[in-house]
């Protein structure tokens, strides 16, 4: 007498999740083989009927009924976890590795390389690159970091992260900043141009043109920048590009701009000239708290895709890219979004300065 399998029966969400399997046509082919068959044998087809009809082997139909009798539908994603050969680095000699990776240094240098670390561990450097891989360790980078002393950074923190959140009526948010001693610079040889399996090429050599100064201010509300190049970066230039924003923008409306603490924007006659202009209200990140003020991040776009690699022959001619970008860059703004609230920012503060009284 012949052993019968178990009856297999499906709830509705069941049936709709394998009959979408089953149909599909962009999941892979042992996902819709796998639903096919538990919707066979869900109707009562034994199993060397459904070995048959699909055709796969009489053992393939058995293992997934007895797998999705176990799992359900969540057996049929993933194929179970094979035992695979035994690791061939021991497990404490992997912990090792890591423990001095991140807890000692070389004696003669700052950092551990691959090479350093498999003399010293006696393990080949390949192992070495595997290991740091799998536990996402890369001792040759480092990131700069610098913690605000501003007494009053909570309160400036949360004003300026409320406009960026929750915009007052009737107002425009204006991320506002100078981007000074942008260098006209003029390679002394042509580059040459990247072609397969070579990069583009620039002279590490160049000529100076003279600088500019790019003064800018980022519409939070739809991503358009308003900028005005000048030679100089004193009071006199930024109260010549507040009049411009004055003027190019719905005079109905109140200004809010943040501002670094240069102290271009806290000169008496700035502040004689804002009184007079009640509409503009000024908002000052933290000290050291460039990140906070979202015209940074167009800023670095425009260094990166349009300055930087570009070479200008005279102070007019880079004056005249920026303002090329900028028009274009209106064309079809891009909206920066700031999501991070105030507590997260301050979690994270708290964290680090945890850390570093840590190591102290």
């Amino acid at each position: 007498m012949s052993r019968r399998a178990f009856p297999i029966m499906l709830s509705s969400e069941e049936q709709s999740q394998l009959q979408a399997w089953a149909k599909a046509r962009s999941q892979p082919h042992r996902l819709v083989q796998r639903a096919q068959i538990i919707l066979l044998a869900a109707h009562g087809m034994e199993s060397q009927q459904i070995a048959r009809r699909l055709p796969v082997s009489r053992p393939t139909v058995q293992l997934w009924r007895q797998r999705f009798l176990a799992l359900r539908t969540a057996g049929l994603e993933k194929d179970a976890p094979r035992p695979g050969r035994l690791p061939r680095i021991p497990a404490d000699k992997i912990r090792a590795i890591v423990a001095a990776t991140v807890r000692s240094k070389p004696p003669n240098a700052t950092h551990w390389s691959t090479r350093t670390m498999a003399r010293t561990q006696g393990v080949s450097e390949a192992t070495v690159r595997r290991i740091w891989k799998q536990y996402h360790l890369k001792p040759h980078r480092i990131e700069t970091f610098k913690l605000s002393r501003d007494p009053q950074f909570v309160e400036k923190l949360t004003d300026v992260v409320g406009l960026y959140l929750n915009p007052p009526e009737k107002a425009l948010v204006l991320a506002v900043d100078e981007k000074s001693q942008i260098q006209a610079l003029d390679r002394t040889q042509p580059g040459l141009p990247m072609k397969p399996g070579r990069c583009g090429t620039l002279t590490h050599d160049y000529k100076r043109h003279g600088t500019t100064t790019l003064f800018a201010a980022l519409n939070l509300l739809d991503g358009a920048v308003l900028g005005d190049c000048m030679p100089q970066h004193r009071h006199q230039e930024f109260i010549r590009f507040l009049k411009r924003v004055d003027g190019q923008t719905p005079p109905g409306l109140n200004l809010h701009l943040i501002v670094d603490n240069y102290a271009t924007h806290k000169h008496p006659r700035v502040q004689s000239w804002l009184r007079r202009h009640p509409r503009f209200h000024l908002h000052f990140t933290p000290t050291s708290c460039s990140w906070l003020n979202l015209v940074e991040r167009w800023f670095r776009e425009l260094t990166v895709k349009r300055i930087r690699r570009g070479s200008f022959h005279s102070v007019k001619e880079l004056i005249a890219t920026i303002r090329q970008y900028i028009d274009h860059h209106n064309q079809n703004p891009q909206v920066f979004v700031w999501t991070a609230s105030p507590d997260r920012i301050l979690d994270k503060v708290a964290k680090c300065k945890e850390a570093l009284d840590a190591l102290h």
